[in-house]
């Protein structure tokens, strides 16, 4: 059985010190939690995560990574960068950056493989608009954007990822899909890396991403194919990140 994970992606949010008292509080709160648990940070606030965190159970990483390896690229983070600071998990492909910064399917599946090389995970990730999901294209949508991230990885590498399907149209509206909706995509998508990588597929989390909260955790953790979530505002408040990690 895959182990759930809970990653929070802060967004472009934090301060020193809210950032210290919502880490003081996850950590008070976490109680035996059983799922993986990690933060995506601004990357001003790694070096902070990693004092507060190194040694502790809850991992860190960042919201973007530079498909480029080092060089003139202002404003860019490469990989090894984010490796210095002992980061595990970095998002890619977030439907923000897609939407708001351009990025094609293509310069994620770059930004996933340089993010492979220097040993991150990096949390691919999907998902369709309103009006592609009520013209029906949702599988075709999601399809394309993951099959261009496994077009460029060899087959062993696959194993090495974290997917998120994330509804644009779940993404902080309060709408969220019914767990047989999101179930339906995971099983899809898992379909999809089983055809290229075999049962390494198997044991690829492929997290929620579509605002998940504690009303709702429970009932999506629950499906078969969802193994935990990529969770936005939720994340921003100790009690609420809590409450869907017990969830699991």
């Amino acid at each position: 059985m895959r182990a759930k994970l809970i990653v929070g992606n802060w967004k472009m949010n934090g301060s020193r010190a809210a950032n210290a008292a919502l880490l003081d509080g996850i950590a008070a709160g976490l109680d035996g939690a059983k799922a993986s648990i990690a933060v995506c940070v601004p990357a001003p606030y790694l070096q902070q995560c990693e004092d507060a965190l190194k040694g502790g159970p809850i991992a860190w990483g960042a919201q973007d990574v530079s498909a480029y390896s080092g060089g003139a690229y202002t404003g860019e983070v490469c990989a090894k960068m984010l490796s210095d600071f002992a980061c595990r998990y970095v998002i890619v492909g977030h439907s923000e950056r897609r939407a708001y910064h351009g990025e094609s399917s293509e310069l994620v599946a770059k930004k996933a493989q340089a993010a492979l090389g220097e040993g991150l995970t990096p949390i691919v990730c999907v998902g369709e608009t309103l009006e592609q999901r009520e013209a029906g294209r949702t599988v075709d949508v999601v399809g394309a954007q993951l099959g261009a991230v496994l077009e460029l990885l060899p087959a062993e590498a696959v194993g090495k990822i974290v997917v998120a399907y994330e509804p644009v149209w779940a993404i902080g509206t309060g709408r969220t899909a019914t767990p047989e909706m999101a179930q339906e995509v995971h099983a899809q998508l898992r379909a999809q890396l089983r055809a290229r990588a075999g049962s390494a597929a198997d044991g690829v989390a492929i997290l929620y991403g579509g605002s998940m909260k504690p009303e709702n955790a429970h009932e999506l953790l629950a499906q078969p194919d969802i193994d935990g979530g990529l969770i936005g505002g939720a994340a921003l408040k100790a009690q609420d990140f809590l409450a869907i990690i017990h969830a699991t």
